[in-house]
């Protein structure tokens, strides 16, 4: 009943005038009827020719069968920073690995479209993200499978065992020879090298099981970023859906190497989830709308976009305090990643790096109150500190240098005969401040030698 449904429901919208000179699917067929290659390109050039300040269209190459992989970029294109000049989030979203698996390719679609109409609509959620943040979506991957309403490509390879993270020639179809045999996985790692390599998320969209599952699919062992993927579980479970699973792929799904998803985690050190819609797979259609049908993952997607800011580390130094051979750091991690190997570094007028602290951590959501051995520090004029981490726990995680306010720096400057004196970095008011102190409490020196 459900394809007679289908059927008869294409053949009405076929024949409506309206539909003659149509660019783009009519939102009546996008609600029923899933997207063929033809479908989706008209669509993305659209979207691309109706709000060119929010939608840029590339390629990330082409299929086994010449067929473009579109990627639609979403962001407020007027600006290319965030408001406070920093630079944007970005996220990476895929769908469609599995030809058969129309729903994940909805999926993708349906992200991609609230943030372009909705934006349109004046939408203060949709609106605010685009401020801040890049959403890059490869709607369609394998458009070859799609439109054959196959789950390979056209060579008969599984492109979701075809990534180079711990492939296997003993997964079935993993390639022909080795990781990225496919042009399909080969064009998509390409364009995370190319686009991606600063992306805080990236999902890739799929059906089988109702479950968003992260890493690790080769292994039970859980990630090293355990404590952000179970902070992102207790707010989903909290506020959107206590019924969604979200577990580790390997126990949540089933074994499987060389996929996308451990490949975005394990090679580019992404926080990564597979989204398993359900296990509705084969059919070309469904009797209820998409959007209905997918509105709580759509949910589920728009909290991990509105939150992307916090899947990394983000430290903010409260304090750096010199004295002697040692240095006392207070550092908060506002941001809900753990990192694992930060340094406090002194950078000297010619921007090398002077002095190296060692490696200390500081865990998601917390703060440290770190003391730094400082013998061989030597500071010049017109240097500086900076911070130097990983933003993850992950060892393939992006490394970030962040320069510390120099009014957040003094120095305790201890004299020969015990007597303590502080002062602000490079702040004169304090200096004359202490000076004046020393006078008071001091008189008896008559000369003071102060240096940095």
């Amino acid at each position: 009943m459900r394809g007679i449904a289908l059927v008869a429901l294409l053949l009405l919208t076929s024949f409506s005038p309206a539909l003659g000179n149509a660019t783009a699917q009519p939102d009546i067929i996008e609600e029923y009827w899933y997207h063929s290659y033809l479908s989706l390109t008209q669509q993305v050039n659209q979207w691309e020719a109706d709000y060119p300040d929010t939608v840029k269209l590339v390629t990330a190459g082409q299929t086994e069968l010449g067929r473009e992989q579109w990627v639609v970029q979403i962001s407020n294109w007027a600006n290319d920073t965030a408001p406070n000049g920093s630079a944007k989030t970005k996220i990476y979203i895929d769908g469609g690995h599995h030809g058969n698996e129309h729903l994940g390719t909805e999926l993708a679609f349906l992200v991609a479209e609230y943030y372009i109409e909705e934006s349109a609509t004046g939408n203060e959620e949709a609106l605010a993200v685009l401020e801040t943040t890049e959403i890059h979506v490869m709607i369609m991957l394998n458009a070859d499978g799609n439109d054959a309403d196959n789950r390979w490509n056209n060579n008969a390879i599984d492109l979701n065992r075809n990534y180079d993270h711990m492939w296997t020639e003993e997964e079935t179809r993993s390639g022909r020879g080795g990781p990225f045999s496919e042009s399909e996985t080969r064009n998509n790692a390409d364009y995370m090298a190319e686009y991606m390599v600063d992306a805080d998320l990236y999902v890739t969209m799929h059906t089988g099981v109702w479950i968003l599952a992260y890493p690790w699919g080769w292994t039970g062992d859980m990630p090293a970023d355990w404590e952000l993927y179970t902070h992102m579980a207790d707010e989903i479970h909290a506020n959107i859906s206590p019924d969604l699973p979200i577990r580790n792929a390997n126990a949540g799904i089933y074994p499987t190497h060389g996929t996308s998803r451990d490949y975005g985690y394990g090679v580019m050190g992404y926080p990564t989830f597979t989204f398993e819609t359900d296990d509705e797979q084969f059919l070309l259609g469904t009797t209820e709308k998409v959007s209905d049908r997918l509105g709580l993952e759509l949910e589920v997607m728009r909290y991990l976009i509105r939150d992307a800011w916090f899947w990394r580390a983000h430290l903010e130094v409260e304090s750096v305090e010199i004295s002697g051979d040692e240095i006392t750091l207070d550092v908060n991690n506002v941001a809900h990643a753990s990192t694992a190997n930060a340094t406090l570094q002194w950078i000297d007028s010619a921007g090398e790096v002077g002095w190296n602290s060692s490696l200390f951590a500081v865990n998601a959501s917390n703060s440290s109150h770190v003391i730094l051995d400082s013998t061989n520090l030597t500071m010049d004029e017109g240097g500086y500190w900076n911070l130097y981490y990983q933003v993850r726990v992950v060892e393939v995680s992006r490394w970030v240098n962040e320069t510390v306010d120099e009014s957040l720096v003094s120095i305790i400057k201890v004299e020969d005969d015990g007597f303590l004196l502080g002062y602000g970095l490079f702040n004169p008011l304090s200096l004359i401040m202490a000076l004046c102190a020393v006078a008071i409490l001091k008189p008896e020196l008559s000369e003071i030698e102060i240096s940095e």
